[in-house]
């Protein structure tokens, strides 16, 4: 079964994560999403992108912690890299813009998926966090992107405490550009989509290859090393417990410092 949806309409690719019953992030559901971008960015006739879910009230719970903590170092590596780096790397070389609709729940690498876009749209009942560290992971990719946009302490409170906040919070720190009513999302960023598809496809190509650049600074350098983070971190001892105690719904035992 595809885990991925994909529909050209109106010159806007939509690309629907559907892997149920919460879209978590495995290995082969990044392999299609990472070829339906690809594959968006190949077709002239597309000019913007959508990435949402097909599933309603669920936008994307991050990892499948059940078999990352099955998984070996190669493994996690591989999953993390095309989170990361590919999922950068795919979105920088895309010279049309994205955009995230958030429905229900971002956490984790769905915060990761919707921070890779230009723009992000969420419904108001939307919520959002960070819960890495709970889990026994870190949120590696975010200490590179989240200071620049919310500030140094703001980030650190919401990378370290793992709370949740909602739309609202989320949209005043910078994090989504606009709010539409629950069940709207995607109405909304097709609305927004249909806008940035009637400017010149040349014209889109080059400011936003010229934005990426502007922007980018040592972004990249930074995701490699949140790659070469999250990889090592995994075979700590207090990594593998917090996975295990979240896997059995149990409090984890922390090894003394």
């Amino acid at each position: 079964m595809p885990l991925i949806q994909y529909e050209v309409r109106d010159n806007v690719a939509e690309i629907l994560l559907d892997n149920g019953p919460v879209n978590t992030i495995t290995g082969a559901l990044m392999d299609e999403l990472l070829a339906a971008l690809r594959r968006a960015g190949e077709d002239r006739q597309v000019r913007a992108v959508i990435i949402g879910s097909a599933i309603p009230g669920r936008f994307c719970a991050g990892l499948d912690l059940g078999a990352f903590l099955a998984s070996s170092p190669a493994e996690v590596h591989a999953i993390v890299n095309k989170l990361y780096a590919q999922l950068c790397d795919v979105q920088f070389a895309l010279d049309k813009p994205s955009i995230a609709a958030i429905s229900g729940a971002a956490r984790g690498g769905g915060m990761s998926i919707a921070i890779s876009c230009d723009l992000i749209v969420a419904e108001e009942t939307s919520t959002f966090g960070y819960p890495e560290m709970d889990v026994g992971l870190l949120p590696a990719i975010h200490f590179t992107h989240l200071p620049r946009i919310v500030g140094r302490y703001r980030a650190f409170d919401l990378l370290f405490t793992g709370r949740t906040f909602d739309a609202r919070e989320a949209q005043n720190l910078g994090l989504v550009n606009r709010t539409s009513a629950r069940g709207e999302v995607l109405a909304e960023a097709r609305k927004l989509a249909r806008v940035l598809a009637t400017k010149s496809p040349e014209l889109m190509r080059l400011g936003k290859t010229a934005f990426v650049r502007a922007i980018d600074g040592d972004y990249r350098q930074g995701v490699a090393g949140a790659v070469n983070l999250a990889t090592a971190v995994f075979g700590m001892d207090d990594s593998q417990e917090a996975l295990a105690a979240f896997v059995a719904k149990r409090k984890p035992v922390w090894k003394k410092a």
